[in-house]
């Protein structure tokens, strides 16, 4: 979603790794699986929130399960990835996911909100771990001079992800919510109703969960592929006192802010476009329209990458904010079918901010880039805390107020970029 998390291991390969292609193209294909199910988040979110009668706070309670796990696990996904190496790491990370796919099976038939969360957890941890050994992977798979090439093509295929799983997660998941009001039924036809639609989910994850245990098994028949080396894990021991660097603690408020502002806005899209008053589209329908806001991303990188060789990528960043921040105000202040495409517009400014903020924040750290790396890292944590404040704002007020936390975090994120073009290049 962000684009490609950079690991909590700090690298000592500089000369790269001569990794067989396939192996490359199956470390890129990671990419495209794990921003595919952090974008199913999307339509899970109105999918439980119609199941539950949840209000907007409590369906975040979604995000916030899922955005936890990269602050907790982080950490200990660096260390392990240490002992282990790389490509068992990989297997590790998908062996999770598989176990967390698994666990939306018992959650369907439990009929309780808690198991659908805890299985979230699970999920993401092991995208945690997959992340963490998977980007430093894919820098080394090769010569260090195509190593931005490699990186930009992965963070491509994870762009590529959150925009095709929306419409196809939304068509299979969404089910008959769209066309059924669980309110309007009976008591036994409604407690029947929701048991099937709850099925479907649990499905859904046994599919996935199918898929991931046999690419795990891909990985592990190839572990001996690469040499058997490790990195040294990275100790955030310490590693605090660099935020007192403006650069640095501006990036970590700014990656936090971001990743806020993102998954809010992508948490409530469906909700927000099948509105009567903006499009008043079907759930299916709004979960198809999401590709536009994760496909702006993807188009977006491409654009952002040659207006950064030429333009200081702090004022590009404050542009980009403001053009985020004028995007939702527009949306949140109008109505119809240019509310909707207006915010679904905020994708497109979206598409730079995370890389960038990132440059920015580790620039000129020298030997410490591997302890700024993890502080930014954590700032993730804002996908788990920020869409609370959202739901908390839009069950108070309406969906339309509450994009004024959005606005808020892209303006702070412009001030951010506005400082680093006005100090230049640390």
């Amino acid at each position: 979603m962000a684009g490609p998390m950079p690991g909590a291991t700090a690298s000592t390969n500089t000369s790269g790794t001569n990794a067989p292609r396939s192996l490359v193209v199956g470390v890129v294909a990671l990419f495209f699986i794990w921003g595919g199910l952090t974008s199913l988040n999307d339509v899970l979110i109105p999918k439980l929130k119609g199941l539950f009668s949840l209000t907007y706070t409590e369906a975040m309670l979604t995000q916030f399960a899922f955005f936890m796990a990269y602050f907790i696990v982080s950490l200990p996904a660096g260390s392990l990835i240490a002992r282990v190496g790389y490509l068992k790491g990989i297997v590790i990370g998908l062996g999770t996911m598989a176990i967390g796919c698994l666990m939306f099976i018992p959650a369907s038939g439990s009929g309780i909100y808690a198991t659908f969360l805890a299985a979230l957890f699970v999920l993401a941890a092991g995208i945690t771990v997959l992340q963490v050994a998977a980007n430093p992977l894919i820098a080394n798979m090769g010569s260090a001079d195509t190593a931005s090439s490699r990186l930009t093509l992965a963070q491509a295929f994870n762009s590529l992800g959150t925009t095709i799983f929306p419409p196809i997660g939304g068509a299979i998941i969404l089910g008959s919510m769209a066309t059924v009001d669980p309110e309007a039924l009976g008591a036994t036809e409604k407690a029947a109703f929701l048991t099937q639609e709850s099925a479907i989910i649990g499905n859904a994850y046994l599919v996935i969960a199918t898929i991931l245990a046999v690419i795990a098994t891909y990985f592990w028949l190839r572990r001996s592929q690469l040499p058997n080396t490790r990195e040294e894990a990275t100790s955030l021991g310490g590693a605090f006192g660099l935020l007192a660097q403006p650069r640095l603690g501006g990036g970590v408020a700014s990656i936090f802010l971001y990743v806020g502002a993102e998954v809010a806005i992508g948490s409530m899209l469906i909700n927000y476009l099948a509105q009567p008053h903006i499009m008043g589209v079907t759930e299916q329908t709004a979960a198809g329209l999401i590709a536009l806001y994760w496909g702006g991303a993807m188009v977006g990188r491409f654009i952002g990458s040659a207006i950064l060789r030429m333009v200081s990528p702090g004022l590009v960043l404050a542009l980009f904010c403001l053009g985020a921040a004028g995007l939702a105000t527009l949306s949140g202040m109008s109505t119809g079918t240019f509310a909707g495409y207006t915010l679904l517009a905020v994708g497109l400014m979206n598409s730079i901010m995370f890389p960038t903020i990132f440059s920015l924040g580790v620039e000129g750290l020298g030997d410490k880039t591997p302890q700024g790396s993890g502080l930014l890292c954590m700032g993730i944590v804002g996908g788990a805390l920020i869409p609370l404040l959202f739901g908390m704002i839009a069950d108070r007020t309406t969906l339309a107020a509450a994009l004024s936390v959005p606005v808020i975090c892209y303006l702070l994120i412009a001030a951010y970029g506005w400082s680093c073009a006005k100090r230049g290049r640390a």
